[in-house]
């Protein structure tokens, strides 16, 4: 059944799930396929959070190390990584139920 994020396009649940990998033994979300749900910049998305940390879980994303952002890297054939000029941060799945209802805009960016 499609899901509406932020009364755009519904995004079909297989949409979602061929976005979650397994990391550290946890299952997440890139930030990059996260802000595509979004339709924002992955930038906003990082910032947004960032700026707005304190309404998350203490545990609810991390970063990746170099060598887990090599490995990821070499799974992909396309070009998409080679524009990073940082670590990837990685949401745990766990926590991205309730980040469906947050608001973030690329004009103005914002967690309600």
């Amino acid at each position: 059944m499609p899901k509406e994020i932020n009364g755009t396009t519904p995004i079909h649940e297989e949409q979602i799930i061929s976005k979650i990998l397994l990391i550290r033994d946890r299952r997440v979300m890139l930030d990059s396929d996260l802000s595509a749900l979004y339709s924002v910049p992955t930038k906003v998305l990082n910032q947004t959070v960032k700026r707005n940390i304190s309404r998350f879980p203490w545990d609810f994303m991390f970063q990746l190390n170099e060598k887990e952002f090599d490995d990821l890297k070499s799974q992909f054939v396309t070009s998409r990584w080679g524009r990073r000029r940082t670590l990837t941060f990685a949401y745990f799945v766990s926590y991205l139920t309730p980040t469906s209802s947050t608001k973030i805009k690329a004009s103005s960016p914002s967690l309600i």
